[in-house]
């Protein structure tokens, strides 16, 4: 079973890599929608989208060893 800790560790790595994907494919996907935004814009938007991902990550992880951790 993961503890807690590794899986935030597990969560923010994977996340981190999204992150850096997502900004690349926000600077080149909103210009095709008419949304020309700067570097700023897209770091916040990313970041938005980033924290997010961390949370919902976590919470699966903890669902899932929760689970594990009653039937298992």
């Amino acid at each position: 079973m993961q503890s807690k800790r590794m899986s935030l560790i597990e969560t923010i790595s994977g996340t981190a890599i999204g992150f850096f994907v997502s900004l690349v494919l926000v600077n080149i996907v909103l210009p095709f929608y008419g949304f020309n935004v700067g570097m700023g814009q897209s770091l916040g938007i990313t970041s938005i989208f980033t924290v997010a991902s961390i949370l919902r990550g976590y919470g699966v992880r903890r669902l899932f060893n929760f689970i594990y951790k009653k039937h298992g």
